[in-house]
């Protein structure tokens, strides 16, 4: 059972009707569960090998409305908007750097309907941290607001503080290994990335390959149930697998998803062919 569906049940079995009145509002806290959940793959920074690390701070603007329908409820909505991100991270192996906490807050730029998340890496003094712009409840597609990063005219960005030597802790780009807080790549260390489907082995030695059924497609997969154009992996850091408006999606390590991230053994599956994603130094 998926992480977003357990956390629905969790709450919809409390006792007394705890949340029946939030249930009304046009954002849903399934809505801010997703939004959380893509925050910590759109943020996940690989520190090593065996280490991606994602932000633990979050806090979700609300439009007055909509705060002032889930506010007597912050508390315990908190607790289990936290919970699930820590059961997403666990699925997806990802860690953090503290502990994890989500907040509530009042924005006044925002309608009815839209919120905005925020999030941040917090250990110690070092924090890293990013802002996405609002999303409309009942869809939850994004939309734009006012002001710079979906914030209010001439509102500042979320403040951070860079760890010593500047740019994010222990970002490592493809090609290369960099040691968490380290100088630099380790001499010589390169990262190689390949994908096997039914035993063939594909190297990945561009920013982008397509998938799909087409012979246009830079692999080519003969599966009827695969769309011309799937699917497409994206090297980066992290490298991720991006749906391309297929027919039947993708499922990443057991889970329906438009995007994902990817990491050495994933199993991506696309039609009803298994496609296991690889990287190794070297």
């Amino acid at each position: 059972m998926g992480v977003l569906k357990r956390f629905e049940q969790r709450l919809e079995g409390m006792v007394n009707g705890t949340f029946a009145k939030v249930f009304k509002s046009e954002v849903q806290p399934v809505e801010i569960a997703g939004a959380l959940q893509r925050e910590c793959d759109n943020n996940a920074t690989i520190w090593n090998r065996d280490r991606t690390v994602v932000p633990n701070d979050f806090i979700v603007e609300l439009s007055t409305p909509d705060y002032e329908r889930l506010s007597p409820y912050s508390g315990q909505l908190g607790d289990e908007l936290a919970g699930l991100v820590r059961d997403y991270a666990k699925q997806q192996r990802y860690t953090f750097m503290g502990p994890i906490k989500v907040h509530l807050e009042k924005a006044d730029d925002l309608d009815t309907g839209l919120y905005r998340v925020r999030s941040r890496t917090l250990a110690s003094s070092t924090s890293q941290s990013s802002d996405r712009g609002p999303e409309r409840g009942g869809a939850g597609y994004p939309s734009r607001a006012a002001g710079p990063a979906g914030g209010p005219p001439g509102a500042p960005p979320m403040p951070s503080t860079p760890p010593p030597g500047g740019g994010r802790p222990g970002l490592a780009a493809v090609g290369s290994d960099r040691r968490p807080g380290g100088p630099g790549p380790l001499p010589g260390a390169q990262v190689r990335c390949w994908i096997e489907i039914n035993g063939t082995r594909h190297q990945i030695s561009r920013a982008t390959l397509v998938l799909g059924r087409s012979t246009e497609a830079d692999v080519r997969i003969d599966d009827p149930g695969v769309s011309r154009r799937h699917c497409e992996i994206r090297t980066g850091t992290p490298p991720t697998i991006q749906d391309l408006g297929s027919t039947n999606g993708i499922v990443v390590d057991g889970q329906h998803t438009t995007r994902a991230t990817l990491r050495d053994g994933s199993r991506i599956v696309v039609g009803s062919t298994t496609i296991v994603y690889r990287q190794a130094e070297g």
